[in-house]
């Protein structure tokens, strides 16, 4: 049982409310475009800026770390109970890139507060929801009268999450010893929807590659040779069209080995999640569902392997007419793996399809981009069911569970600590992060900072 009194925990919130929201302008007012080089500086000073809020918070450690890109930020502070469990919170402190002339109403990294809603760059993707941890940890120090949190607590916030994160493993590797930690909670992520609060608990992992294929030396006549020599971009559509079979599963040998099948448990969990298909697909722009043979969209989308054609061409794309046989064509793929999966595995498996497949005449090249390793936390796992009580004290409801079709580094977290990875987060979907006018709605962004006052109470509880 938690010893944060609720009441406590949410009259501190609200008297602290209005500095809160002052300071947390003031750092989305820092344009950390890790994107752009001449945003460098400034993702730079957003940095300082979170290390030097983070000690005023009162944590006794805050460090920018440097790395061979955008500098990230780590902060500590110690439980006075030496037998306390260690949990390590993740964010990231860069921003999408954004102009007025985008769409924006107002100017992006002016942020604006207008109907219940900050409005701003980074207001909900991500700065918002790593901020609401530092109000978060002094309401839960003033509800408990503790002078340190209930859990040896740590932040990692990367500074490159926008930019695909290419020096963030690098950076854990090489702080393991300091990150380490007996659960993760990653807070950039999002709910259900605005009355529907949800735990994720997992994400899908990610192997992308690009397949060549290369005939004549240079584009030739197709009426001379038609017919008599290899056809490369014929050979890339028999590819594609041999990706699938007619269930829409993926055909590619051993691609499925290892995947964690959802359980009767889990269905029904999905089940609970108020879905409409029709609304979803309005999102989407698309006129049907579809995809593998047995399964509803959201499992599809959040529990499901699949593979995408993310890009195909090749040979004459221009108007008119131009009889050839191109020198050349390629694809571009991406798998999205769930647990169980290995992504060295799945390459070797798609690198042994694709060459299988490709006829005398025709040379290849694969190449294959870094790849994210899925992540899934158990229903069971006790310090799941911490995050869901601390959500549904903040909420006063049942909370329900949901998992993210995306990819993240979260995962590499999980790899490099070996530490269970949980997701807190509150944004909700027409927050429009990396679109026009992101915002984060601040009943729920409160919310969010009582979920965390309550968490480390439960989280001491159930990781002893």
């Amino acid at each position: 049982m938690s010893d944060t009194p609720d009441s406590a925990v949410h009259a501190y919130t609200e008297r602290h409310r209005a500095a809160f929201l002052d300071d947390l302008a003031e750092w989305l007012r820092i344009p950390s475009v890790s994107a752009q080089p001449e945003h460098e500086g400034d993702v730079r000073r957003s940095a300082e800026w979170l290390s030097a809020k983070l000690k005023e918070t009162g944590f006794p450690v805050a460090e920018v770390w440097e790395t061979d890109g955008a500098p990230a930020v780590f902060a500590e502070w110690p439980s006075d109970d030496p037998a306390a469990p260690t949990v390590l919170v993740y964010g990231h402190h860069d921003v999408q890139p954004a102009a007025r002339e985008d769409g924006w109403s107002t100017e992006p990294f002016e942020p604006v507060i207008r109907d219940g809603r900050m409005y701003g760059r980074g207001a909900a993707d991500d700065k918002g929801q790593v901020f609401f941890h530092t109000l978060g940890v002094r309401a839960h120090l003033a509800a408990t009268g503790r002078t340190t949190p209930a859990v040896h607590l740590k932040l990692v916030v990367e500074g490159e999450e926008e930019s695909g994160s290419p020096h963030f493993r690098a950076l854990v590797e090489q702080h393991a010893d300091r990150l380490a930690a007996d659960a993760v909670i990653v807070s950039d992520t999002g709910m259900w929807n605005e009355t529907t609060p949800t735990v994720c608990t997992g994400m899908r992992g990610l192997a992308e590659c690009e397949i060549e294929l290369h005939g004549p030396e240079q584009d030739i006549h197709s009426g001379s040779f038609g017919g008599a020599v290899p056809n490369p971009a014929t050979e890339v559509a028999r590819l594609v069209a041999a990706l699938h079979d007619t269930d829409g599963r993926v055909a590619v040998p051993g691609f499925y080995d290892g995947v964690a099948e959802l359980t009767a448990t889990e269905r029904a969990l999905f089940a609970e999640l108020p879905f409409d298909e029709d609304t979803w697909l309005r999102t989407a722009r698309s006129g049907a569902a579809s995809g593998e043979a047995g399964y509803s969209t959201l499992e599809r989308i959040w529990a499901r392997p699949t593979a995408e054609v993310n890009g195909i061409g090749g040979g004459y794309q221009g108007a008119g007419s131009k009889t050839i046989i191109p020198s050349s064509a390629r694809v571009k793929i991406s798998f999205r793996l769930v647990a169980g999966q290995d992504p060295d595995h799945v390459q070797q498996a798609v690198q042994a399809w694709a060459e299988a497949r490709v006829p005398a005449g025709i040379g290849h090249r694969i190449t294959f981009l870094p790849a994210t390793r899925p992540c899934l936390t158990p229903l069971d796992h006790p310090a799941l069911r911490a995050v869901a009580r601390a959500m549904g004290r903040a909420f006063g409801q049942k909370i329900l569970f949901t998992r993210e079709g995306g990819s993240g580094p979260a995962a590499d977290l999980q790899d490099v600590l070996g530490a269970p990875v949980l997701f807190l987060g509150i944004s909700v979907p027409s927050d429009g992060w990396h679109a026009p006018d992101e915002k984060v709605e601040l009943g729920l962004l409160f919310k969010g900072v009582e979920t965390a006052a309550h968490l480390w109470s439960e989280m001491a509880a159930a990781l002893r």
